[in-house]
């Protein structure tokens, strides 16, 4: 890039309702030789098609102190034999952008690390800007990056982003941890444009998929990915023997009209977590109410087929089959029937270990994304924001080491 010229001018704009002037700093450059001419898309070098019409352009860059600053320069046309007549490409800038690409790579990286409201603040911005900034950032960072690359272990989940039964399904790569991919939608067409876009030369590399107990998701994966060990994750399953035991009290303490405020978290909680007040509720409901004690009893039994893990883990969970069977306690029963559908999943999860803990992470972060933005306008916003922050293609600060 070659400065001729810098000019101190006066830029008025509306705010409130008010005409304010207030001075600008405008930078004069034009491309070197050597990256003059260029596709805007392939950057190929192309014979010169006019002057843009335009005549000159401005690009918003870092400001100076308190004073905004412009680079300004022509936007000519240039005739890409691949792309046909295209504004030519500019060094300091993203094609279409209104900004640079120092400004654009700062509000990015301040948008994963600070509120959106507080860079559209401190930068002088929209927050339309901001989220269109964020877009382009994600878009630059998804075309020099492969992030499907070399996926051997992946975890697939949904997080509801909004209300209304509106969800996002996200792969995770459990080797590097990172979000991978992430689409609206919680579906089999939706998971099927992942391994769409993964193809099927990388899809015969994957050798592990942890995911809970949908079925559109094992029936995909088993579709495109049929040697994939599917591996249940341990959470989901608890969590069903959770919602389980908690349809025991409330069924066991309505029959005997009883009713104790501690009785939900003393047998919910994990032993070693109890209070003592939980301890003393748990010690009546083992004298009072056998049936919820014995429920009690099989989701700890559940959490350690989990712990042990291994050929210890399989036997545990035919035991617990077993006694989860002959229970007598409907609630547990049905849920023995489900558990052992998916038996040759949770099998897979006590031989190899694997677990969607890092997609459940992913889930939590997105949820708290979602809390400090104040929700999202559209689900591509959403998922910009996460591919940012969780994609590992949030920009190094303008001038400091990455």
């Amino acid at each position: 890039m070659v400065i001729e010229g810098v000019d101190l001018q006066v830029e008025t704009r509306r705010q409130r309702g008010q005409l304010v002037a207030s001075e600008v700093l405008v930078i004069s450059v034009r491309p070197k030789a050597a990256a003059a001419r260029r596709c805007s898309r392939c950057k190929a070098r192309c014979p010169g098609y006019d002057g843009g019409g335009d005549g000159v352009r401005r690009w918003r860059t870092l400001d100076v102190g308190t004073t905004k600053c412009y680079l300004q320069g022509a936007a000519p046309r240039v005739e890409c034999g691949e792309h046909g007549v295209v504004v030519a490409d500019v060094p300091w800038a993203r094609p279409g952008a209104k900004h640079t690409y120092v400004f654009e790579d700062t509000c990015a990286w301040l948008t994963a690390h600070a509120a959106m409201s507080v860079v559209a603040m401190f930068l002088q911005v929209a927050w339309r800007t901001i989220a269109a900034i964020v877009g382009r950032v994600v878009a630059d960072g998804r075309g020099t990056n492969d992030l499907l690359a070399g996926l051997t272990r992946i975890g697939i989940d949904e997080i509801a982003y909004r209300t209304g039964h509106r969800y996002l399904t996200c792969v995770i790569d459990h080797t590097s941890g990172r979000l991978v991919w992430a689409a609206h939608g919680r579906n089999k067409d939706t998971l099927a444009r992942f391994f769409d876009e993964l193809g099927d030369q990388r899809a015969a590399s994957l050798t592990h998929v942890s995911c809970d107990g949908a079925e559109w998701i094992h029936t995909v994966v088993t579709e495109r990915a049929p040697h994939a060990v599917i591996c249940l994750d341990p959470y989901h399953v608890v969590s069903w023997a959770m919602k389980a035991l908690d349809r025991v009290r409330v069924r066991t303490t309505a029959a005997a009209g009883t009713r104790d405020r501690h009785a939900m978290w003393a047998v919910r909680k994990n032993p070693a977590d109890l209070s003592g007040q939980q301890r003393t509720s748990l010690a009546v409901i083992q004298t009072t109410n056998k049936t919820l004690y014995r429920a009690y009893l099989l989701k700890e039994q559940l959490r350690e087929v989990f712990r042990v893990k291994g050929q210890t883990g399989r036997q545990l969970l035919a035991g617990w089959l077993s006694w989860a069977k002959h229970s007598r306690i409907p609630e547990f029963v049905t849920l023995a029937a489900t558990i052992d559908r998916h038996r040759h999943r949770i099998h897979n999860t006590l031989d190899h270990g694997l677990s969607n803990a890092r997609s459940e992470a992913t889930n939590t972060h997105l949820r708290a994304l979602t809390k400090r933005s104040y929700g999202f306008h559209s689900p591509e916003a959403l998922i910009g924001m996460a591919m940012l922050t969780r994609g590992g293609l949030c920009p190094p600060l303008p001038g400091r080491a990455a």
